[in-house]
């Protein structure tokens, strides 16, 4: 089958014949229609944080197969799943999902909406759960005022649609151009983030994108209030986290609460946010399509920031 691979880290993405994913007892073989991009695959691509070929390969990636987002049609399943047929079609987190053809857990998929597009269902999976979790952990509440770093890219454009719909005053980050965008997302006021300095009295802030210092963040917080840093941008090529890591440092010795937050892949999690798109509360937001074959543009565009939410690959 084909797929997108790299071979080297940071090497170039192309289109190659590789075998057909092995599937075993609690896994699923779906035919891929659809595959996200986020920023994972990106720093899955380049290697970096260097602490990622930990995991992954040290000197080259152990699977060169690169995408984790799918929505497509269960082509085989292994001797122990008892939840898929053949012909169903389903959304979730796949390994090497920039293919004709992906493996999955089981557990890691969930049914997709007649009413959504292959497309649009793989935007969901990776960063609709990051905002989601990340939501529920802030604990953000209706009569907060919320800032969000990122509000364009694809865990952002989703984290100010729920904190939106929890009744909270969204103010969003972001460059000039996908404003209105944001705007139309929920967001009460959009920042720019190359000119506009932050304002204060803020009760949440979510810093999913960017680079500002802890400090300034802190700034920006009432005095109680809550600094979750969303994800490894920012954070160095070591770890990944170094900005994670001073808020996490410097919590036990402020009043304001400041912490990371690493989402997790959870089935369950997945399912409650596509419940919550079919009850019109979040939409799906595809920034960009490509074919398969310009994977490695859709990593530059994305990389660049010249995207607005998530880009998809088109498979079949």
């Amino acid at each position: 089958m084909q797929a997108a691979v790299r071979t080297e880290y940071g090497g170039p993405v192309h289109l190659a014949d590789v075998p057909t994913p092995e599937v075993g007892p609690d896994q699923v073989l779906i035919d891929v229609h659809a595959a996200g991009l986020d920023r994972g695959v990106l720093h899955l691509a380049e290697g970096t944080p260097y602490a990622l070929r930990l995991v992954f390969g040290m000197r080259r990636p152990k699977r060169p197969v690169l995408g984790l987002d799918l929505a497509g049609t269960v082509a085989a399943v292994g001797t122990d799943v008892t939840r898929w047929a053949v012909g169903d079609e389903v959304l979730g987190i796949g390994m090497g999902t920039f293919a004709a053809q992906s493996a999955a857990l089981e557990r890691k998929l969930v049914a997709k909406p007649a009413a959504l597009s292959f497309a649009e269902a793989a935007a969901l999976p990776i960063s609709g759960l990051t905002a989601l979790q990340a939501i529920e952990a802030a604990d953000i509440q209706g009569n907060q005022r919320v800032l969000v770093l990122g509000a364009s890219g694809g865990v952002g454009v989703y984290a100010v649609q729920l904190a939106a719909a929890r009744g909270a005053e969204v103010v969003a980050v972001c460059s000039a151009g996908k404003a209105e965008r944001v705007q139309a997302l929920g967001a009460k006021e959009v920042l720019d983030y190359r000119s506009d300095a932050l304002p204060g009295g803020f009760d949440v802030i979510l810093a999913i994108g960017g680079n500002a210092h802890v400090r300034t963040l802190r700034a920006a917080l009432q005095p109680k209030g809550q600094l979750l840093v969303v994800g490894g941008e920012g954070g160095g090529q070591i770890l990944g986290i170094g900005r994670q890591i001073r808020a996490v440092a410097l919590n036990p010795f402020v009043g304001q609460r400041l912490g990371m937050f690493m989402s997790k892949e959870s089935g369950e999690d997945l399912q409650r946010l596509v419940d919550l798109v079919e009850d019109g509360v979040v939409r799906p937001i595809v920034g960009a399509r490509y074919p398969l074959s310009d994977a490695a543009q859709a990593l530059a565009d994305m990389a660049a920031g010249r995207l607005f939410g998530k880009a998809v690959l088109e498979v079949a």
